[in-house]
């Protein structure tokens, strides 16, 4: 497994868990949580987006 495969793994965990923090902030928490879940979701996404243009770079 070399660098890149790393970083596409790395992409779709990050993708996969940053759906779930936002699915938890819209389904389970009601209240002000599940604003913060939601950024914590869109703040992986972010990340996931670096790990996808470091592919091929590293």
């Amino acid at each position: 497994m070399n660098k890149n495969t790393v970083l596409a793994w790395a992409t779709w965990i990050m993708i996969f868990v940053g759906l779930g923090m936002i699915a938890l902030g819209a389904f389970k928490y009601d209240e002000v949580a599940g604003y913060g879940f939601a950024a914590v979701g869109i703040g992986f996404f972010a990340n996931a987006w670096v790990f996808n243009a470091l592919k091929g770079r590293v």
